[in-house]
């Protein structure tokens, strides 16, 4: 059953990547760097201080620090307990894959960037969310074009992406009750 299901996650993968085209490959490579979205952070921290004020904002920095911080560093532990090779080392699979990434790393299950990705598109969504009702639905789109990347330079499977996507979620919305906490005990209501 297992070995079927990576199987079909291989094929997935090889017929997924070779859609891409030369075309293409400058966008994708923008979009799969962690810095590219930067400006987007930094809009809805903006939106953020604006709705609800420093004194809301300063506390949830940390805690976004410390999802981010979570969502990474339990991935790691997923990347080096699982030990699953990426596909641009992967015997079998490497060769009929298009690898345009700058580099490959070691281990691929689960991914990093759809777990940090959805993270804050949850995050970000749910804090907002009373006054921005469909920003939610467009920071999660965000995050599948994020975790697509991933597939199209050839550095995960979509296994690796499906599963940092669904640990991305419940860590943002775990984050977000655990800011709302935090925020209700120390601080006055939001307005």
């Amino acid at each position: 059953m297992i070995e079927e299901l990576l199987e079909l996650d291989r094929e997935l993968l090889i017929y997924l990547n070779n859609l891409g085209s030369q075309t293409w490959d400058g966008l994708w490579l923008v979009i799969t760097n962690k810095l590219t979205f930067i400006p987007l952070y930094a809009l809805l921290l903006f939106l953020i201080y604006k709705k609800f004020g420093l004194k809301y904002v300063l506390p949830m920095l940390f805690i976004i620090a410390a999802m981010i911080t979570f969502t990474d560093q339990i991935t790691n532990v997923f990347k080096d307990g699982f030990m699953r090779a990426r596909p641009c080392r992967a015997e079998g699979v490497m060769e009929y894959i298009r690898f345009i990434a700058e580099r490959c790393g070691k281990y691929g299950f689960f991914s990093g960037h759809s777990s940090n990705s959805m993270a804050a598109a949850v995050f970000g969504g749910l804090v907002l969310r009373p006054y921005y009702k469909n920003l939610i639905f467009i920071l999660v789109f965000w995050s599948f074009i994020v975790a697509y990347s991933r597939i199209y330079v050839g550095v995960h499977y979509p296994l690796d992406i499906v599963c940092g996507m669904l640990f991305g979620a419940i860590s943002g919305f775990l984050f977000y009750k655990l800011n709302h906490f935090i925020q209700a005990r120390f601080n006055s209501k939001p307005s």
